[in-house]
């Protein structure tokens, strides 16, 4: 007996150890941000003792908030392995229209028929919903790429913009919204639990729904997608008006956070948006990554811009840093996407 199991032993194929290293590159898009989160936060606590303070993460929350729900929308797209060029513009346009339309005082007549609250947000909304529609049409039926056409959708939205307003800058938006952009609940301010929201949201979308795993599986391989039965050109068309929705969301908020509607407002916030979710980790490629990612790239730019605020820096020099970071993050998502492609055997 003890020869048979002896024999058996012997012949059995032997389970390979895992290879060193292996554990890391398959993780290292998810490990890297957080320890560049880490590392700002012990420089920049070190550097200020005004840093590491509950008010100023209150300010951190806040200055990140617009941003996140505009990066919410940004990981359906990128999960997808497209891009949106036109968020920051949708958010300018949905924002003016919103305060376009909303009846203003007396001394800023900006709208030749003001409507109540509820309309203007209703048709805010509508505009948003819409440039959405038009890129998800452009990409998925004409065949555009959507590089180019959200870049064309950029220029749209700075249209409208213009158009609006022409070069006046509109205060008045519906109380609501006036409410959700300055108010709070408590200590907590409400752009803040509206962001958080729409982050759970867009978790609990894309773990637990089948619609979440069609984006994934959109992104990680297309061909493979469609023979299995997913509709792509319907999600890649939903993700793109997803996009524009949380790009409309955040400019309406963000106008009334910000006490005005005006053109180029929102231009900055493309780089951020598209930072937050590249800088946590969600492949350029599709199919990997998601809302945690995102979140994590958002704490990055928020802790990295303000902590540049507390210590004395030249202001010149911060573009400079935020540009090397976003280089970074873009070389260890390409780096990393290289790793996970390697072989499972091989040398260790």
């Amino acid at each position: 007996m003890n020869k048979e199991r002896t024999s058996f032993a012997e012949t059995a194929p032997a389970i390979p150890a895992p290879r060193r290293g292996q554990w890391l590159r398959l993780r290292l898009r998810n490990i890297a941000p957080f320890a560049t989160l880490l590392f700002l936060v012990v420089l920049f606590s070190a550097a200020s003792p005004s840093f590491l303070t509950l008010d100023n993460l209150a300010n951190i929350l806040q200055q990140i908030s617009v941003t996140g729900i505009m990066a919410v929308g940004l990981t359906f797209v990128i999960l997808c392995a497209e891009i949106d060029l036109g968020v920051a513009s949708v958010a300018n346009a949905t924002g003016i229209i919103l305060a376009f339309f909303t009846a203003q005082d007396a001394s800023v007549n900006i709208a030749n028929l003001p409507l109540p609250g509820g309309a203007a947000i209703a048709l805010a909304v509508f505009g948003s919903f819409l440039l959405g529609a038009v890129n998800a049409f452009g990409i998925t039926w004409i065949g555009i790429p959507s590089f180019i056409m959200t870049l064309a959708m950029l220029q749209i939205g700075a249209g409208i913009c213009a158009m609006l307003v022409r070069g006046q800058i509109a205060y008045a938006v519906p109380k609501v919204i006036a409410a959700l952009g300055n108010g709070g609940l408590g200590p907590v301010p409400w752009i803040v639990i509206v962001a958080g929201l729409v982050l759970a949201l867009a978790h609990i979308v894309l773990t637990y729904t089948r619609f979440g795993r069609y984006v994934y599986m959109v992104g990680g391989n297309r061909e493979a997608a469609e023979y299995s039965g997913v509709n792509v050109r319907a999600v890649i068309a939903a993700v793109m008006i997803i996009s524009a929705l949380c790009s409309g969301l955040a400019g309406m908020l963000g106008v009334a956070h910000f006490g005005s509607a005006q053109q180029d407002e929102f231009d900055n916030y493309l780089l951020d948006s598209i930072s937050a979710v590249v800088v946590g980790g969600t492949s350029l490629f599709g199919g990997q990554g998601g809302i945690g990612n995102t979140l994590v790239g958002l704490f990055v730019l928020g802790v990295l811009n303000n902590g540049l605020d507390h210590v004395n820096i030249d202001s010149f020099l911060k573009i400079l840093i935020r540009g090397l970071i976003l280089l970074a993050a873009l070389i260890i998502n390409v780096y990393a996407q290289r790793l996970k492609a390697l072989p499972e055997t091989g040398a260790g």
